[in-house]
């Protein structure tokens, strides 16, 4: 069950950051259409019928070795931009979590890294956001090109999340596959803040390039300033519960 609350403790973290100005922008999709793009292990988790895919743009900020403190000093060489478009699925254990379609992420070594350890789908993007007037400009794309995506989406106010609000917005662990093995990394950070959002301008192929159809509804947006004291886990077998 989706919750706001970390779901469980991550004692071993190799990395610390904090995630800031997240947008959320979701599609409902025919369940069938995203089960294919998964692998054998995961189901597609529906909310009322429908399966639902992400864009997440964010900034990765004070990101630091486990143990070592944030230094002001430092903090804009340890910023870094992330987006994924993902989905959300329950592994063969029966818990919850997310699967990304892809990743795109303004540091090399942080992409290298993550791909060579946990098999997700990062690659190296150019990537920007920015704030004027109110209103938030993320875009993006694979560094050389395709696939792209260009948001503005103006922050809300403050809310208090329905179940679907969270549904949408909060998973503690990730799958991912590496080696023709299915993984799960767990996550944990402060709950965050939900806010309202409006889209005033959206422009993409990731959802194509994903291997989806054109999205056939109006997205629904959310937006949060952030949370701190990320921990990301180390990843492991995601064996089925006994």
């Amino acid at each position: 069950m989706a919750s706001l609350i970390p779901q469980e403790a991550v004692r071993l973290s190799p990395l610390r950051m904090r995630w800031c100005r997240l947008a959320f922008v979701h599609w409902p999709f025919e369940p069938a259409a995203v089960q294919r793009l998964l692998p054998s292990g995961l189901l597609v988790e529906e909310y009322d019928g429908r399966a639902w895919v992400g864009l997440t743009p964010f900034v990765m900020t004070d990101i630091r070795p486990a143990g070592m403190p944030a230094v002001p000093a430092a903090r804009r060489l340890a910023t870094l931009l992330e987006t994924n478009l993902r989905t959300y699925v329950r592994g063969p254990d029966g818990r919850d979590g997310l699967w990304f379609l892809s990743v795109h992420a303004s540091g090399a070594v942080v992409s290298m890294m993550a791909r060579a350890s946990t098999g997700a789908p990062y690659h190296l993007g150019d990537l920007s956001v920015t704030e004027h007037g109110g209103v938030l400009a993320c875009a993006g794309s694979r560094r050389g090109g395709e696939p792209f995506y260009q948001l503005r989406i103006r922050p809300g106010d403050p809310i208090d999340p329905s179940d679907f609000d969270v549904w949408l917005t909060t998973r503690w662990r990730v799958y991912t596959r590496r080696c023709g093995m299915l993984l799960r990394t767990p996550v944990w950070h402060e709950p965050w803040p939900l806010c309202t959002a409006s889209v005033e301008e959206l422009a993409e192929t990731v959802t194509s390039a994903a291997g989806l159809p054109r999205p056939a509804a109006e997205p629904i947006a959310h937006y949060t300033p952030g949370a701190g004291h990320v921990r990301i886990g180390l990843p492991r077998p995601a064996a089925a519960r006994h």
